[in-house]
């Protein structure tokens, strides 16, 4: 049961609950640090900018004036940009960078 980047189930969960259990500004400076590692793929990296345009952008896919939901696509753009970024970079890249926060 091999997926992207060399993972299968038993080790994104165990990934995920590492991360998760990770402060937030651990995460973000775990973000950070694969995102200038020379070794994560281009194809994640991008993915990062997008992210940013998206939320910088005036143009939402729901406008922010609409209370709660307005706030919630960006969140959900968010999550799954940063989830496509982890799953796109390889297994011994995110492990090397995360026992640094460990």
């Amino acid at each position: 049961d091999v997926t992207l980047a060399g993972y299968n189930r038993g080790m994104k969960r165990d990934l995920n609950k590492r991360i998760m259990a990770l402060p937030l500004r651990a995460k973000g400076a775990l973000i950070w640090r694969m995102f200038r590692d020379p070794d994560v793929p281009l194809a994640a990296k991008s993915i990062l900018p997008v992210i940013g345009a998206y939320v910088a952008m005036p143009f939402d896919i729901i406008p922010d004036f609409i209370p709660l939901l307005g706030q919630l696509d960006d969140l959900v753009v968010i999550g799954i940009g940063l989830w496509l970024f982890v799953i796109l970079t390889p297994r011994t890249i995110i492990e090397e960078h995360l026992v640094e926060f460990e």
